[in-house]
């Protein structure tokens, strides 16, 4: 089961306090500025942890050998076949998904591993794919944030070396139709293989070689930073707005609000 409590609309970096009331509506506490910076400094942490300790990690140094050159369908895990329907022919360009020309941009902070990024990536996100990116009114910007443990850490690195191949939202989903519980080591090496020969065109032995690159070590930084610049405190976090704008965050009731997304979708589009 998910850490927290079941009625939590999704996965807070701290344990949240009591709801306060922003222009007569029940809201969630912002984070103190300490506090975020706190949590960001908690992240490099991590980081450096991991680095340090792949050796004593769920991690296999061969999980990658004999792995196919290029991913297919053939033996894929569950999920795969739908999740390339679901992205075939719609433009993905590093984490970003749709036409550069699209009205409206949905960013996304997302934990490979939250259980409610789970809720909202298998039950909302394929109809909001349907109905809006791939009629080319919305394209968005995914944000893998890694907060949760070394697992997220993980994904967020491999989900990044997919993107060097325009497939990160395909890998991002796989890994959600196949979560397992959080914390537990769940997401090592060998989903990471398991995941990449699946994705079809995916260059399995360049994923693996760019998850440890500086480029996407730079890229894990930058989604750092922009998670505190934004004061994003938990996820999944969505904020949408005019293409050009930051935004403004979705106020979900639960991981499957829809209705909440397509409302600020709507209005964003008559903007």
């Amino acid at each position: 089961m998910p850490s927290g409590k079941a009625n939590k609309r999704r996965r807070q970096t701290t344990p949240a306090p009591p709801p306060v009331r922003v222009r007569g509506q029940k809201r969630e506490r912002k984070a103190s500025p300490k506090l975020l910076i706190a949590v960001a400094i908690a992240a490099v942490a991590v980081i450096v942890a991991v680095v340090l300790g792949l050796a004593l990690d769920k991690s296999s140094p061969n999980a990658f050998a004999g792995v196919p050159a290029v991913g297919t369908l053939q033996g894929g895990l569950p999920g795969a076949s739908d999740i390339e329907a679901l992205f075939k022919g719609i433009p993905q360009s590093g984490t970003t998904l749709g036409s550069s020309k699209a009205p409206v941009t949905m960013t996304e902070f997302i934990d490979a591993q939250c259980p409610y990024c789970r809720e909202f990536e298998t039950t909302v996100m394929p109809s909001l794919v349907k109905n809006y990116v791939r009629t080319g009114k919305v394209r968005i910007q995914m944000e893998p944030w890694a907060f949760i443990g070394p697992d997220s850490t993980r994904g967020q690195a491999a989900e990044l070396a997919a993107a060097e191949q325009g497939k990160a939202f395909n890998f991002a989903e796989l890994l959600y139709f196949n979560q397992g519980e959080e914390n537990t080591g769940w997401l090592d090496d060998s989903m990471i293989a398991s995941t990449a020969k699946s994705i079809p065109g995916l260059r399995t032995q360049a994923l693996n070689a760019a998850r440890s690159s500086s480029a996407v070590k730079q890229a894990q930084q930058n989604v750092d930073k922009l998670a505190l610049t934004d004061k994003v405190t938990g996820t999944p976090t969505l904020l949408v707005g005019p293409t050009g704008t930051k935004g403004t965050e979705v106020a979900l009731s639960s991981p499957t609000d829809k209705a909440a997304v397509v409302a600020a979708i709507t209005h964003a589009l008559n903007s």
